[in-house]
């Protein structure tokens, strides 16, 4: 199998085990930015979507680094809001102000009580790969993204740092809190089987 080393623009350690989990399968190495020791800019995520801010990043890091690159980011699109209240990329930014852990949970959680105790939502990803400067890969798409589930009132007692709003996620299907989902050892969620299909294609084509 040939090898194949990429940085991951993100400083959430769960996004990496995540990614790391994903593409292991395609002999890709992940390594997350903050490891690599070096200081890299802050970067401006000004876009509208999570494309628009996939791109951003992943082209200011590959700026610095000269080195293949890939970020993603996220939306989440929530049933029952007017498009002008939905968190889509602004997910931690409330009233002009970032949100920690503690806050975007408590945040989220007035919110499913607002909507009746509980809320469809979902999250829709977009990534971005530099390979060099005449090569760049992008997409935005279902098939990357994950299930429709719910928003609910009552935390579950596991909290992971950098993706609070999981301990009010759960299963439509199940009725059964993200936490409570029995998956077997190694096996990877819907979005992550689409990243592993994506990242395929791309080393197919190089």
């Amino acid at each position: 199998m040939l090898q194949h080393e990429l940085i991951y623009g993100t400083g959430n350690p769960s996004k990496l085990k995540s990614m790391r989990r994903a593409l292991a399968p395609l002999g890709i190495t992940v390594i997350g930015v903050r490891e690599l020791g070096i200081p890299l800019p802050e970067v401006d995520e000004s876009g509208n979507t999570p494309l628009e801010n996939a791109r951003i990043k992943a082209l200011a890091y590959f700026d610095v680094l000269q080195r293949p690159v890939f970020s993603c980011d996220s939306g989440l699109y929530v049933d029952g809001l007017p498009d002008a209240e939905q968190p889509g990329v602004h997910i931690r930014m409330v009233n002009g102000r970032r949100l920690d852990d503690d806050e975007l949970l408590q945040h989220f959680i007035a919110l499913a009580w607002r909507l009746g105790g509980r809320a469809k939502a979902r999250y829709l990803n977009g990534i971005c790969v530099v390979m060099s400067a005449t090569e760049i890969y992008e997409h935005f798409g279902e098939d990357i993204s994950g299930n429709v589930f719910y928003l609910v009132t009552t935390p579950h007692q596991r909290r992971e740092e950098g993706f609070p709003l999981d301990s009010i996620s759960v299963d439509i299907a199940s009725g059964s809190y993200y936490y409570d989902s029995v998956r077997p050892e190694g096996d990877v969620g819907i979005a992550e089987m689409g990243f592993r299909a994506y990242f395929r294609s791309i080393l197919d084509s190089i």
